[in-house]
């Protein structure tokens, strides 16, 4: 798969991984283990990429005696969970072009 297309897609899995309330990474990790696997360093990469962008906020807060970031999506990040979705019709239409003659032959 195209890098540029896989981190894109990597992007908006973690955005939609914090969606409906804040996490932290082991658990934005548990939740996505489901349906694609991603190590720690790559989910931490693409969680500071997210905050740099504004698509999501960081706190900090004590656990367990010790100090655990909990990551929470913005207005920002909502809107490109938004986009996601209508730029993936166009692609369901791209493949559907691309597979057609295999469909024709089976």
């Amino acid at each position: 798969m195209d890098i540029q297309l896989k981190r894109g897609l990597l992007d908006v899995c973690v955005l939609a991984a914090i969606k409906s309330q804040e996490s932290y990474g082991y658990q934005i990790i548990k939740d996505m283990k489901p349906y694609t696997e991603m190590s720690e360093s790559t989910l931490y990469t693409i969680l500071k990429r997210l905050e740099n962008a504004e698509m999501l906020t960081v706190r900090t807060a004590e656990h367990g005696g010790r100090l655990r970031k909990y990551y929470k999506i913005t207005e920002q990040g909502l809107k490109r969970i938004e986009e996601f979705k209508e730029d993936w019709k166009e692609i369901i239409s791209i493949y559907k072009f691309v597979t057609k003659e295999d469909e024709n032959n089976e």
